[in-house]
């Protein structure tokens, strides 16, 4: 069998040998580049020193003076260390800064003096056999009248230059071996790094093959092994969460029941009890350990429950509908039924769920009292105008006087209508700001607000000669909207004077506390019975209707007031007793921080 590698030396020779033959290529290029630039730099350097003596050259050419051109040729070539030579077209050599131009062989075939007696620049690098070394030639045309009369060439020895090319290929390889070092240790690095989340992971997996579920992998750096490290504790955190509930079913079970406000009751098909939940027992007043195994007859006495069990078993169907149970106080149930199946799906019983709708039901209930009531409260008036409009027209127009009241009486029906859809509508209009968010809060001074209702109901309360006293410090606000805020002051003064007798007394007053701003209005008029003070702030809820129709008032001014200060963030309470007066208190949320 084939040994198996660990990653760590699967990673490392590879990186480790992509390091290397990458610098060995960037080391070749680098040769072979620099030399190329120094053999360039050399060429353009001799042709430099060609065209220098190009002018001096021409001079001795036209005429020719071979003496003249060899003499220059050697103190030139020795002054700059270069070999300067001057051929003819023929290929004859007339001067050379190192041999005697007459035991020089023709230089017609040369290469660059080929190519200088086409009018170029002829470059070649090759062995000289006159000085038996490499050398550079450069070959530049000397022309007259655009014609090439002769050939001046330089050349030097290229044996210096690969020297220095030798010496920076050995410092380059030193830089190499440096480098390869360095790429060793830092593969080494990488691969550890890469391996070690890997191996971390093998041995997570280990533990979790161990049934140690509750161990968790460390997250790596790397995104990737991130994901796969969270991914295993999620799967081992699962399958530990599944074994669980495997082994805790039963309790686990019991415990999501327990916490139910439904109650729940499994019954078998001889109506006898599986199980029960916490919520159930408490609806009958027992414990779930004192019901198990008992017959659902025995347990609650209640004829209505008894026909919808019998009918759910029966027939297996869903069936609801609502039980009344008298313990202590009346509750409502609703009762629904399922059927209860086991593992084959064979029915075995039933699911009973149990819902207390005593309030539900209570609410329904004051709704079709609220419908009742605005049906009484429009029709009312509605009647008498048709009424005294009928009596109108059979003939009491024709009594002026009668005529005349039954049309003050008509007015007072019409306003009263009027007064009852303007507060509907203004009630309406503030339900639909609170429930789209409209209405914005400032901060605002409470003492304008309460002064400028004090103005609006001033009339009134002069008419019955109250006083009304308003204690509040110019420093208190709140954040509040003061045309609704204006307007449920105005609602409760307004009650505070039609309640007061003549020449009573209201007191408004504006106190703070920890965390509210309070406004009270106190008045010292007829009071209210406690039983009426929970529905005070229902629609058209009237202690005394009769009282209350004679005053003017529509049945809704509390309401208004209640929901203008719930969309304040705040609420309204009241103590009163009957004899004594009342006291409406309006709580609104202090501005933090004041």
């Amino acid at each position: 069998m084939k040994k198996k590698k660990r990653l760590l030396w699967q990673l490392y020779p590879s990186y480790l040998l992509i390091t290397l033959i990458s610098l060995l290529a960037v080391s070749l290029f680098a040769s072979s580049a620099f030399r190329e630039f120094f053999l360039e730099r050399t060429a353009a350097d001799l042709k430099s020193r060609a065209h220098l003596l190009e002018k001096q050259m021409g001079n001795y050419i036209a005429p020719l003076d071979e003496m003249s051109v060899d003499s220059i040729c050697k103190a030139v070539g020795e002054r700059s260390f270069t070999r300067i030579t001057v051929i003819l077209p023929s290929g004859k050599v007339v001067g050379d800064s190192e041999e005697a131009p007459e035991n020089m062989d023709n230089h017609a075939n040369r290469f660059e003096v080929a190519e200088a007696l086409l009018g170029n620049v002829g470059t070649s690098t090759r062995y000289s056999g006159t000085l038996r070394q490499d050398m550079m030639y450069v070959a530049i045309p000397l022309e007259k009248n655009n014609e090439v009369i002769a050939v001046l060439r330089t050349s030097i020895p290229v044996t210096s230059i690969y020297d220095e090319l030798h010496s920076m290929q050995i410092q380059i390889g030193f830089g190499y071996l440096l480098i390869a070092f360095f790429a060793a240790g830092i593969s080494l690095f990488i691969s550890k790094r890469i391996s070690r989340p890997i191996e971390e992971m093998k041995k997570g997996a280990e533990q979790f093959a161990r049934g140690d579920l509750a161990y968790r992998m460390p997250a790596p750096d790397t995104e990737e092994m991130r994901g796969l490290a969270e991914a295993m504790n999620q799967m081992a955190a699962q399958l530990d969460d599944r074994i669980k509930t495997a082994i805790k079913q039963r309790n686990e079970l019991e415990a999501v029941l327990s916490s139910m406000e439904e109650g729940v009751i499994a019954i078998d098909r001889d109506e006898k009890i599986i199980s029960i939940n916490q919520a159930a027992a408490r609806m009958f007043k027992s414990n779930p350990s004192d019901l198990e195994q008992r017959s659902i007859q025995e347990v609650v006495r209640n004829p209505e429950l008894q026909k919808i069990v019998k009918s759910a078993l029966g027939s297996g169907d869903h069936t609801e509908g609502d039980i009344v149970l008298y313990q202590n106080e009346e509750s409502i149930l609703n009762v629904q039924t399922t059927s209860l199946l086991n593992e084959n799906e064979r029915f075995i019983g039933i699911l009973i769920v149990l819902n207390d709708v005593t309030r539900l039901r209570r609410l329904e209930n004051m709704r079709k009292e609220f419908v009742s009531n605005v049906s009484h409260e429009i029709k009312t008036p509605l009647t008498a105008i048709k009424g005294f409009v009928e009596t109108l027209s059979h003939g009491a127009m024709d009594n002026p006087d009668e005529a005349k009241r039954f049309l003050n009486i008509i007015e007072k029906h019409v306003n009263r209508l009027v007064a009852i859809i303007e507060d509907f509508m203004r009630l309406s209009v503030i339900e639909q700001k609170d429930k789209s968010e409209d209405i914005k809060l400032e901060k605002g001074k409470i003492r304008s607000v309460i002064k400028t209702a004090i103005q609006v109901c001033q009339a009134k309360a002069e008419a019955k000669k109250i006083k009304v006293n308003l204690i509040c410090p110019e420093d208190i606000s709140a954040r509040i909207d003061p045309p609704l805020l204006e307007q449920a002051a105005v609602n409760l003064l307004d009650n505070a004077i039609k309640y007061s007798e003549e020449g009573g007394l209201i007191q408004i007053e504006a106190i703070t506390t920890d965390t509210e701003v309070c406004i009270n209005f106190k008045d010292y008029g007829i009071g209210i019975p406690k039983e009426h003070l929970p529905r005070l702030f229902e629609r058209f809820y009237r202690v005394d209707k009769a009282r209350s129709r004679k005053l003017g008032g529509t049945g809704l001014g509390l309401a208004i007031v209640k929901h203008i200060i719930q969309t304040h963030g705040g609420y309204v309470t009241v103590e009163s007793n009957p004899g004594e007066g009342s006291n409406f208190v309006i709580h609104l949320p202090k501005i933090s921080g004041e």
